[in-house]
């Protein structure tokens, strides 16, 4: 009956987002997600407001889903809390910047920032908070990378779309760079750990 068959197909669906969650090659397509505005933003300066505010709308929705199915790799629902709110948050700024009116510098600044700097906040909690993080330290500088970009774009407001498109190109390449490190330190440890499992399969010590 279907009553019957529908926890398990939940508890599937959760399990296929999870195991795509913790895959390497999934941080690396979000570290893509990442880079590509950012470079198009610096080798394209001359954008109008409102390409810009389409290109980091894009960005910030696209982000969040990447976000979304990584919050599976969490262990517990504690540790998914905090992604959640984090792919929740880009989802919603990136359709406040593709709003219409608010296409103004300030407001993309303040949405952009203020994205920047409570999703590092939230991915150091999880850096410190979570157990057993490969390459914390990795996890650690991408969080402040991301808690520097935010206060730096709120407390230094661009006076034109070329200086905010700028200054958004290269915070975004950035992170993007930290987020592929972040990518490949991941495949390192997966790696390990199945090296690990294939010459002690029984799990002994």
């Amino acid at each position: 009956m279907p009553a019957a068959t529908a926890p398990g197909t939940t508890a599937d669906a959760e399990e296929l987002l999870a195991k795509l969650g913790r895959s390497w090659t999934w941080i690396l397509g979000s570290a893509a997600a990442t880079l590509v505005p950012g470079v198009l933003a610096l080798v394209w300066p001359d954008a109008t407001l409102h390409v810009l505010a389409v290109l980091i709308g894009l960005y910030l929705l696209v982000t969040g889903a990447f976000r979304f199915v990584a919050v599976f790799a969490r262990e517990g629902p504690g540790e998914r809390l905090p992604g959640l709110l984090l792919a929740v948050l880009h989802v919603l700024a990136g359709v406040l910047c593709l709003r219409h009116p608010l296409q103004t510098i300030a407001a993309l600044s303040l949405i952009v920032g203020g994205v920047w700097l409570v999703s590092g906040v939230l991915t150091l909690y999880t850096a410190i908070a979570a157990k057993d993080l490969p390459h914390r330290g990795v996890v650690l500088g991408a969080a402040l990378l991301g808690i520097v970009a935010g206060i730096v774009v709120l407390a230094l407001p661009a006076e034109s779309a070329r200086a905010l498109t700028r200054l958004l190109g290269l915070w975004l390449v950035l992170l993007g760079l930290v987020e592929v490190a972040i990518a490949f330190a991941w495949r390192a440890a997966l790696s390990r750990a199945r090296d690990a499992a294939a010459r002690d399969p029984a799990g002994t010590v």
